[in-house]
């Protein structure tokens, strides 16, 4: 569950044939498998991140 303050987000589709810098992207965010979820903070580097990578992942709502 979400904090204030925190995003949480579900890598849902494979990086596989996706650009390097989008799978580094996914690590910067503290992805390392498929369908794991994290809460990062939510900063504008964080929503900057998340919207070069929005087709893999989702934000999630609890």
């Amino acid at each position: 569950m979400a904090e204030s303050g925190t995003i949480s987000v579900r890598w849902v589709k494979s990086s596989i044939g996706y650009d390097r810098r989008q799978r580094a992207t996914l690590r910067g965010l503290g992805f390392r498998r498929l369908q794991q979820r994290v809460d990062v903070e939510d900063t504008p580097a964080i929503r900057g991140m998340i919207r070069k990578v929005r087709h893999l992942v989702v934000v999630e709502e609890d």
